[in-house]
């Protein structure tokens, strides 16, 4: 887990052990390969956090098995639409974001204007189709 996100064990299930913040890490052969969290944010919505596959271990499905186990647990919970945050340079991110539903949107928290043109903010519905923006 430090290795990932530079936070122990207990920090990390501390913030994501409520039954509405899962952290699922994804194993190859017993190695720790991937992660994803999923954390509230707000009473409509839930936000995707923490998602990472290590290098030795992409192009492998890891990345699509992680988002289809977050999305079976984001349907189990009671927010009707998925948010991610992340940057034009993570492009396999967005592609894999992309193909999982998630269309862009306008940005859900401020961001200096410095970076603003770097930033990527998608969104999903869970349940049901929608189309507009946050």
């Amino acid at each position: 887990m430090a290795f990932f996100h530079g936070e122990g064990d207990e920090a990390l299930a501390a913030k994501y052990s409520p039954d509405d913040a899962p952290f699922l890490l994804a194993r190859w052969h017993g190695e720790p390969a991937g992660c994803i969290a999923l954390e509230p944010f707000d009473e409509i919505a839930a936000e995707i956090h923490k998602f990472y596959v290590a290098s030795p271990f992409r192009g492998r499905g890891i990345g699509r098995a992680l988002m289809q186990a977050i999305l079976a647990e984001a349907i189990t919970g009671p927010r009707s639409m998925l948010l991610v945050h992340t940057t034009v340079y993570m492009r396999s991110a967005v592609t894999l974001y992309e193909a999982f539903g998630f269309a862009r949107c306008r940005p859900f928290r401020d961001i200096p204007d410095a970076i603003r043109h770097t930033e990527v903010f998608m969104q999903r519905p869970i349940r049901a189709a929608h189309d507009d923006c946050r």
